[in-house]
């Protein structure tokens, strides 16, 4: 009955669509059955407490985290720390710049905003004093940038979840992106996005009087998704940010030693030497100043970031937070942090780049005859797991365009099953309202890559891939929205004979436990080229 409902459903969105984005031929017999998934109550998992949680002995406490917190973790559920919270929380509690890179699911989110919500209400509690200062005229700002509003929001929600023994949030959190305005009283923590913050600082900040107070208050900088905001569209804005906040450690530095006061042309001596440091071209704005002093960096020759920095005291810290990170090569977004922050620590998930051992994966090829009835069994075996424990089941299936999520959509609910939409081309409202529905409600939320960072969807049981992902950056994360906080999960990857050589390069990498990336070319990071053999392979379609 499934099958004729999902024929019908092809044809009819057959009609009225153009031939070149119908995703699934529709056919008149069940050609192949769903094959070998398993069920959950039967997967092979290792013991959670070696892949997930740190050792028994080790508690917030231990790490250097406060009582209060430490109360308000326990009150949520956390009684102990993960086993990348227990190396990255110290480490940032250190004051030093740190970059953790961890798998996805394992508590980064977390791991970041515990030490800050530590600091700064170290800080409240001393006193009202800091240096001799009084706290309200030297405010200490953690900022955390993230690539997408829901990413924005996620991180108010579970910072406002840590509460103390009133039921109060330890620390004021505000969003500043999308439809939220820049917030009347100043937050102890400030999260957007790179582009939201750089409107806000430029355009409607015209005599930069909230620009250098924002920038000076700043201590703690966080980078969530660091791989992508440092990449691609967001790697401009995301320079261009550090190197104003780098500047400002350098003016306050000197203004702090007391050296010499100096012209302008050397403070954008300066900054051009910083722009540099970070490679960025020489063509990319010189923050706001670039024009009145565009007669001044005529004369100017740009230094070469090779060149031995300057030392400088320090005065922010900055945490850069990703589940990929590859580093083989300069322009991928490990080697720029290695360039840009060479002093940096790094702290490491045990499962970096690597498949979760709590993750059972069911690998399907199909053709365009097959993929449908595959596709249907898929979500309907997904769908007799929830028989095997409690709550309420999801499932998540990833297509790599918004036609394809839509025509995949029309034919699930065609087959009566509980289903929702998410990508880039619905709403803000839409988007969240469907979210909000699947974590309630549970069934099917059929989306694109656009789901696949940073949004923690709890209990996740299933996750299918209706069409193979692009990059294995995609395809880490992509899995990673199951098997997440210590339990486990099912995989279904549906690809097709274009798609052989991805697959059979993640899946030796899986046989041998080696990180996918050294399935790849090390004269290029695995990002760039398993996306160059997924251009060839749409070539092939």
């Amino acid at each position: 009955m499934i099958l004729h409902q999902s024929i019908s459903i092809c044809k009819l969105w057959r009609l009225s669509a153009p031939p070149k984005i119908f995703l699934f031929k529709p056919q008149c017999s069940r050609i192949r059955a769903f094959g070998s998934a398993v069920s959950a109550a039967k997967v092979a998992v290792t013991n959670v407490n070696e892949t997930f949680f740190a050792e028994e002995n080790v508690s917030w406490n231990s790490l250097g985290v406060s009582e209060s917190l430490s109360r308000a973790l326990s009150s949520i559920g956390l009684h102990r720390p993960s086993l990348i919270q227990a190396t990255c929380i110290p480490s940032i509690l250190s004051g030093a710049d740190v970059v953790v890179a961890a798998e996805t699911g394992s508590g980064k989110t977390h791991g970041y905003l515990v030490p800050l919500i530590d600091k700064l209400c170290q800080i409240s509690d001393s006193s009202g004093a800091i240096a001799g200062q009084d706290v309200s005229k030297h405010h200490r700002l953690s900022l955390v940038l993230c690539p997408n509003v829901m990413l924005c929001e996620q991180v108010v929600r579970m910072a406002n979840s840590l509460c103390d023994d009133s039921g109060t949030p330890l620390v004021r959190i505000a969003a500043v992106c999308g439809r939220q305005v820049w917030p009347v009283k100043e937050p102890d923590i400030m999260v957007s996005t790179p582009a939201a913050l750089l409107n806000y600082l430029y355009s409607i900040d015209p005599e930069r009087r909230r620009r250098s107070e924002f920038i000076r208050s700043v201590k703690y900088v966080v980078f969530d998704e660091a791989d992508m905001l440092l990449c691609g569209s967001f790697q401009n804005q995301v320079v261009r940010l550090i190197n104003m906040l780098r500047f400002d450690e350098k003016l306050l530095s000197r203004s702090k030693n007391s050296e010499a006061q100096v012209s302008s042309t050397s403070d954008l001596e300066e900054f051009i030497d910083l722009k540099a440091d970070y490679g960025e071209d020489e063509d990319t704005e010189v923050g706001e100043d670039k024009e009145n002093l565009e007669a001044d960096t005529k004369g100017l020759k740009r230094r070469d970031w090779r060149r031995v920095r300057k030392i400088y005291e320090r005065s922010k810290q900055y945490v850069f937070v990703a589940a990929t990170l590859p580093e083989n090569g300069k322009r991928t977004a490990g080697g720029v942090l290695k360039r840009m922050f060479p002093d940096a620590s790094w702290v490491n998930g045990n499962y970096l780049h690597h498949h979760s051992p709590r993750l059972e994966q069911n690998w399907i090829e199909v053709s365009l005859d097959t993929q449908v009835d595959t596709l249907m069994n898929a979500v309907k075996n997904g769908n007799s797991m929830a028989d095997s424990g409690p709550g309420v089941l999801r499932t998540m299936v990833f297509a790599n365009t918004v036609e394809s999520v839509e025509a995949i959509a029309k034919i699930l609910t065609g087959a009566e099953l509980e289903c929702f939409c998410y990508h880039s081309d619905s709403s803000l409202e839409e988007r969240t309202k469907n979210l909000l529905d699947f974590q309630q409600e549970g069934g099917v939320l059929v989306c694109t890559d656009a789901a696949a960072r940073g949004i923690d969807i709890p209990n996740v049981s299933h996750v299918i891939q209706a069409e193979f992902a692009t990059s294995a950056v995609d395809f880490l994360h992509r899995v990673g929205r199951t098997a997440r906080a210590g339990q486990p999960g099912l995989v279904t990857s549906l690809y097709k004979e274009s798609n052989r050589d991805l697959v059979a390069a993640i899946r030796h990498a899986e046989k041998i436990e080696e990180p996918v990336e050294k399935a790849f070319s090390r004269k290029r990071s695995f990002r760039n080229k398993i996306k160059k053999r997924g251009r060839e392979a749409s070539h092939m379609r």
